[in-house]
């Protein structure tokens, strides 16, 4: 086994037997396998620990990860948690939009730029929920707004609100990160694309890369429509786009769709 076989997303934490061997100071293990339990949290992936960690090859990690597995001390926590950090995906490097795009992409980039020039909001065909889905809290759907300019983000909370939608507000990589721990994830993100210390497109870039969160229903809200702009969405993987200033209509249709409503 080497990092290159697994998945860099991959989240390990100590067993039961793990635990003991910790607290026992094993000197059954190795050094590198001891340090790696030490550092597997159950929050942390594998890429992260990778970069912080020091004095070991990729391939001798891999061996002590291989190691540890069959020993039975460490386990793959599942994906589908929310208690996957996504803090540490703001260190974690992410791909740019590649130069060959396929021409599907390239055409649904036109379609793309065409609604918007019609109707102010873009909703790709193949983004659209084949079905209905069930509000992550039970209750009502909870939209999880990223902006960073406060009138703005007010009169779209306002608006979330009188649609029934339990609307929450992050405008910095702090408060995304706050936004993104909580026990009931957002069943829907409006990303806007400049924000302080970051921009939309990154943060959608590290969404879909993460395990838990790459399938919540991503809309851009951005005065950027270019071709390029939405050509990077769409290889990023957003599910729509609405245009600043845009029309309520545009927000409550775009909802609809990417939830199955």
């Amino acid at each position: 086994m080497s990092l290159e076989d697994t998945d860099d997303l991959a989240i390990f934490t100590p067993t039961d037997k793990g635990k003991a061997e910790l607290k026992a100071g094993s000197t059954k293990l190795s050094t590198i396998a001891l340090e790696l339990m030490v550092m597997f949290d159950g929050k942390t992936p594998m890429s992260a620990i990778v970069k912080r960690f020091t004095g070991a090859r990729a391939g001798e990690i891999g061996d002590a990860v291989t190691a540890l597995l069959r020993g039975k001390l460490i386990d793959i926590v599942s994906g589908k948690t929310a208690e996957a950090d996504f803090g540490a995906m703001f260190e974690v490097p992410v791909e740019t939009v590649p130069e060959s795009v396929p021409a599907e992409t390239r055409d649904e980039a036109e379609k793309g730029m065409l609604s918007l020039g019609l109707s102010g909001y873009y909703i790709g065909v193949a983004q659209q929920a084949a079905a209905k889905k069930a509000p992550n809290n039970g209750s009502k759907y909870s939209v999880l707004l990223i902006e960073d300019n406060l009138q703005f983000s007010t009169a779209v909370r306002m608006l979330l609100k009188l649609e029934g939608y339990e609307p929450r507000v992050a405008s910095n990589r702090e408060e995304i990160v706050a936004a993104l721990r909580t026990s009931h994830l957002p069943d829907v993100i409006l990303l806007d694309v400049n924000l302080p210390g970051t921009d939309g497109f990154d943060i959608l870039a590290r969404v879909r890369q993460h395990p838990a969160l790459r399938a919540i229903p991503v809309i851009m809200l951005t005065a950027q429509t270019s071709r390029r702009d939405v050509l990077r969405g769409l290889v990023g993987g957003a599910n729509g786009y609405i245009t600043k200033p845009f029309e309520h209509e545009a927000l409550v249709k775009s909802l609809r769709a990417v939830l199955g409503l």
